[in-house]
C-alpha cells in the first residue's frame, strides 16, 4: 500500500507570509505581559478610599500644585483644565493603570501615533489614534522637520495631550474635581493678603527691576491686570527667575508697549515753526516802512534800552 505524503504538514509551525520570528516573539511577549498585567490587577485590586487619599496628598505638594493646570486665553476668556503633570500623577496613585503613547507609523512627513490609557482592573480603555505631521509653526511661516530628535519631540509633545485626556477619562470625574480643588487650596495657601495686592507687588518687581511696564505684562499674559490668576502669577514667577539668573532677556519675553500715561510727541518741531512764521510775519511790516520812507534801521527811543538786552 502506498503511503500519500501531506502537502499540508507542517505548515501550521511556519510563520505568516511577510512577519519575521522576531515580530512574532515582540507579539507573542507584548500578549503575555498583558495577560500577566490583567491577572495581577484581578489578585491585588485597588483600595479606592488609599488610593484618593494618595492622589490628595500628592495634590498637597507645592511643585505639583504649580504644574496642575493648564490656562491660555482664547476668545477674551481663559481656557484652563488640569494638565498632563496632574493626570499623571493622578494615574499613578489611582493604581492599576497602563497609558502611554505608540508611533505605529512613520512615513511620508508625517506619523501615526496611538495614545492609550487602560484601567487593567475594570478592563475599562481610551484610545486615541491620530496623525502628527512633521511640521513646526513658527512666525515666519511652517518649517519641515527632518532631524529624528525634533520629530521626537514633535510626537511626544502631541502625544501628552492626548494622553491626558485618556486618563482623564479612565479616572473618575469627582476625583479628579477634587484634585483640582485640592491643589487650588494649595495654591491659596502661598498669598498672605489679596490675591490683587500681590499681583501689583509683582507688577511694581518687574517696573522697578528690569522696566517692564504694567502694559507690557499685560500683552504677554494676554488680559487685564485685575483678571490675572494664580497661574498667570506662576508663569511671572518662572520669567522673573529667568531674568534673575540671566538665563533670557527681557525682549524674549515681552514686547515693548509704551505706558499708558507717557505723552506721545507728535510734531517735534511745532515750536521751531510757531518762531519761523513769526519771524516771516515781520517782513511785510519792514516793507511798509520802506514804502512809507522811514529807515528801517531807525530805532524808538522807548525801544533802544530793550533792544540793547536782547
Amino acid at each position: 500500500m502506498e503511503t500519500v505524503t501531506n502537502i499540508y504538514g507542517g505548515i501550521d509551525n511556519r510563520p505568516a507570509a511577510g512577519r519575521s520570528t522576531t515580530t512574532e516573539m515582540v507579539t507573542t511577549r507584548q500578549a503575555q505581559e498583558v495577560q500577566a498585567a490583567m491577572v495581577i490587577a484581578k489578585k491585588f485590586p485597588r483600595d479606592e478610599v488609599e488610593s484618593y487619599n494618595r492622589i490628595m496628598r500628592a495634590c498637597k505638594r507645592q511643585s505639583l500644585a504649580e504644574q496642575a493646570m493648564y490656562e491660555y486665553p482664547r476668545g477674551g476668556t481663559k481656557v484652563t483644565g488640569p494638565s498632563i503633570r496632574l493626570a499623571e500623577a493622578m494615574a499613578q496613585n489611582w493604581g492599576n493603570l497602563d497609558y502611554g503613547i505608540i508611533e505605529l507609523e512613520q512615513k511620508n512627513g508625517e506619523s501615526q501615533v496611538m495614545a492609550y490609557a487602560w484601567d487593567l482592573e475594570t478592563n475599562t480603555r481610551q484610545t486615541k489614534i491620530f496623525s502628527v505631521p512633521h511640521i513646526r509653526g513658527t512666525k515666519k511661516g511652517n518649517v519641515q522637520l527632518t532631524d529624528p530628535r525634533d520629530i521626537y519631540e514633535l510626537v511626544a509633545n502631541q502625544g501628552a495631550r492626548r494622553v491626558r485626556a485618556c486618563i482623564l477619562g479612565v479616572i473618575p470625574g469627582d476625583v479628579i474635581d477634587s484634585a483640582i480643588t485640592q491643589c487650588n487650596a494649595t495654591l491659596a495657601g502661598q498669598c498672605t493678603g489679596p490675591l490683587i495686592d500681590t499681583v501689583r507687588q509683582i507688577a511694581g518687581t518687574f517696573s522697578e527691576k528690569y522696566g517692564v511696564t504694567v502694559q507690557m505684562l499685560e500683552k504677554y499674559i494676554g488680559c487685564k491686570i485685575e483678571s490675572f490668576t494664580m497661574n498667570d502669577l506662576i508663569r511671572l514667577k518662572k520669567v522673573y527667575r529667568s531674568l534673575e539668573d540671566g538665563m533670557a532677556r527681557r525682549e524674549d519675553y515681552f514686547e515693548m508697549v509704551p505706558a499708558a500715561n507717557d505723552e506721545e510727541i507728535k510734531d517735534p518741531f511745532k515750536g521751531k515753526k510757531e518762531k519761523k512764521q513769526t519771524g516771516q510775519a515781520k517782513e511785510p511790516e519792514e516793507k511798509n516802512n520802506d514804502q512809507q520812507g522811514i529807515d528801517p534801521s531807525f530805532i524808538p527811543p522807548e525801544d533802544r534800552q530793550t533792544t540793547i538786552f536782547k
